[in-house]
């Protein structure tokens, strides 16, 4: 099946859904009439994520010298964590970054150093780049360590990542660490091939499908509970839950995660087009719709292209001034990837199938994004998507057995 059947099979698929006391959206996108049935909204009371929730955690802060692992994402309403916990004459002492750095302006990959915040004075270690743990000399003076910091939901996104060494300098210096949870966007299912021990990186530390479907807090349970800290330490780990909140939950960011997922389309194709950071096809980097449309100058398609260029957040981007011919895919992140609650690797395969380079469409990062090599192996060997997802089902059997111990919200299930 082509990308073009596909595409109209789903318009099909709109056309005669029942649509009794809905609305209905008709888009015209590259001569396709596309046909979304908008649900009403179920009536929920409002999310309140945990940084929000100062009662439950200030009294541990007062009087003592806090250190704080935060970005852009680390808000109470429309004010950073630390900037409201300095209003309320706490003493921050440090400020620790993740990728991306402390105003989430770097690039993905981008070195960032440490420095120090133009608007509050403080210093800033980066987390990313050599030093990717907490050193003992950056915590010695330390003695409570809030990490609040909004992750959206796939192994391969680093922020769990750069938890994991948190806790772990956490445990290994006895310093008590305050995760404030918030929700997960793609917390709604599980899917993916789970993660096989020999291609464990910074982009997959964990045993772990490639949606996992926990929010960080579930996350950091996780890691404790399964001994993944090294040498099988404990983190001294209490989590401030969000309010309001379950894994059947849509909730939308008040705030893009990273420079590259700057909607609620980009956050809910991201988990099934990340892997072609692992090729040479761009997912959009330098463009308005990064992780929404996918293109290179080898390909055929006439539907749709792109030229990227530099821009913040992707200052040297893949392709960078060629025009890439592919898809426009940024309808489909939140009126059909969404819903479907899976990975989809059409894309992927029928990208590698239509690509006249075989041999070198998959680069060493793809089996590092996939967490396996078997993935790989699938596609060259002509395997369906339904065959490849089949596979996955007996590792995410046993994934969501070790999950279920861990969450701290009403499951999908």
């Amino acid at each position: 099946m082509k990308l073009k059947q596909f595409i109209n099979i789903i318009v099909l698929c709109f056309l005669f859904a029942r649509c009794d006391g809905q609305d209905t959206t008709i888009i015209n996108n590259n001569s396709t009439q596309v046909v979304f049935v908008k649900t009403p909204n179920e009536v929920q009371e409002p999310i309140v994520v945990g940084a929000e929730r100062t009662s439950i955690y200030l009294n541990e802060l007062i009087g003592k010298k806090v250190g704080i692992v935060a970005n852009h994402t680390s808000l109470i309403k429309n004010t950073n964590l630390v900037d409201s916990l300095l209003s309320l004459k706490i003493n921050v002492v440090r400020v620790f970054s993740p990728e991306h750095g402390f105003r989430g302006t770097a690039d993905a990959g981008e070195k960032v150093k440490s420095n120090s915040d133009s608007k509050t004075g403080l210093p800033i270690v980066s987390l990313y780049g050599k030093n990717k743990k907490p050193l003992p000399e950056q915590l010695k003076d330390l003695d409570v360590i809030i990490f609040d910091i909004q992750d959206v939901g796939a192994r391969f996104y680093t922020y769990i990542s750069t938890m994991h060494y948190v806790m772990e300098a956490c445990a290994e210096n006895k310093k008590k660490l305050i995760l404030l949870d918030r929700p997960n966007p793609n917390g709604h299912y599980v899917d993916g091939p789970v993660l096989d021990k020999k291609f464990t990186s910074f982009i997959g530390m964990h045993p772990v499908p490639i949606v996992h479907g926990m929010t960080i807090g579930e996350y950091a349970k996780m890691i404790n509970g399964e001994g993944w800290l090294a040498n099988h330490v404990k983190c001294d780990l209490t989590i401030v839950e969000v309010k309001n909140y379950n894994h059947t939950t849509f909730y939308d960011l008040p705030v893009k995660p990273s420079p590259n997922l700057p909607n609620m389309s980009s956050i809910y194709l991201y988990p099934s087009l990340c892997l072609f950071e692992g090729t040479p096809i761009s997912v959009g980097r330098g463009t308005d719709l990064p992780f929404q449309i996918l293109g290179h100058p080898k390909l055929t398609s006439e539907r749709y292209s792109f030229i990227p260029k530099s821009m913040e957040g992707a200052k040297s981007p893949i392709l960078e001034g060629e025009k890439c011919n592919g898809y426009n895919l940024s309808l489909f992140g939140t009126e059909y990837v969404k819903g479907k609650g899976s990975i989809n690797l059409f894309w992927l395969i029928d990208i590698y199938n239509n690509f006249p380079d075989k041999a070198g469409f998959f680069t060493e990062q793809f089996n590092l994004l996939a967490g396996t090599d078997q993935l790989q192996q699938q596609i060259k060997t002509g395997n369906t998507e339904e065959e490849i997802t089949t596979s996955w089902a007996v590792g995410l059997s046993k994934f969501k057995l070790i999950r279920k111990k861990y969450l701290l919200y009403q499951d999908f299930e």
